[in-house]
């Protein structure tokens, strides 16, 4: 039974990508006098259109090879980074990076983890903050270009940023901002990751105190925080960074570029 289905399974998958190659290069030929008839069947019974397998064919990464490309993506909600195999769409790994991850035990005690749930690490009233939404990770930059060394991403709910190490794809360490509560699009680099810019999405009152909106001209203030960034211990110095006070629009996506850009 096992050797049939797996036949049946290879026939299927050699016949839809010989349909889609025929119907690509616009062959008038009989596809019955090509094909296995198990391929036809499936064919006929899924009601698959030439753009149907074209798309397939485009996708379809068989077993042991490599993807062309890898996309991270923002986990939103879970707090983690997505790493998808392109063009496969396979997930290669969700990166544990705010939010504790039971299957790699991140965030339950293990050596070295810069998630700290304990009453030591960043709470909020008193509790461990152990949720996050990640928005818009950034890749590290040599003169403009992406080098594909290091991979950093935003908390956009709490204010926090992470730098994630793609020599093993493993969050190294996780930044809490001090002088705001909310970012968004917040880990774009300069041109050679001198420094993460992290921009607070909404304007609030300078020290995180509480102001009516109906003062928000005189009291609400739109912050930039720049993270210096040391490449060669692939971590953020903090006592190396700046923040700047803006007017009280919201900061939304930032962007750094070189002087011809």
């Amino acid at each position: 039974m096992q050797h049939s289905t797996m036949q049946r399974h290879l026939l299927s998958t050699l016949g839809i990508a010989v349909l889609g190659v025929l119907l690509y290069l616009g062959s008038h030929q009989s596809l019955h006098a090509q094909l296995p008839a198990d391929a036809m069947r499936i064919v006929q019974e899924r009601s698959l259109t030439p753009d149907d397998i074209k798309a397939a064919l485009s996708t379809y990464t068989p077993t042991g090879r490599h993807d062309e490309y890898v996309m991270f993506a923002s986990g939103s909600h879970s707090g983690q980074v997505i790493a998808v195999g392109l063009p496969s769409m396979r997930i290669l790994k969700v990166i544990a990076v705010f939010t504790p991850d039971p299957w790699q035990g991140y965030g339950y005690g293990v050596k070295d983890s810069p998630l700290d749930t304990s009453s030591e690490g960043v709470t909020v009233e008193g509790q461990s903050l152990t949720w996050a939404d990640t928005h818009h990770p950034a890749l590290s930059e040599t003169a403009g270009d992406y080098d594909g060394e290091y991979l950093f991403i935003n908390d956009k709910a709490n204010g926090q940023i992470a730098v994630i190490d793609l020599k093993d794809f493993e969050t190294k360490q996780i930044v809490k901002n001090p002088i705001f509560l909310n970012d968004h699009g917040a880990t774009m680099v300069t041109p050679d990751t001198e420094y993460v810019v992290e921009g607070s999405q909404y304007a609030m009152p300078l020290g995180n105190e509480y102001a009516p909106i109906s003062e928000y001209k005189e009291k609400y203030r739109g912050l930039m925080t720049f993270w210096k960034f040391d490449r060669s211990k692939g971590r953020i110095v903090q006592a190396q960074s700046f923040g700047v006070e803006l007017p009280p629009y919201w900061q939304d996506l930032a962007f750094e570029s070189d002087s011809s850009g």
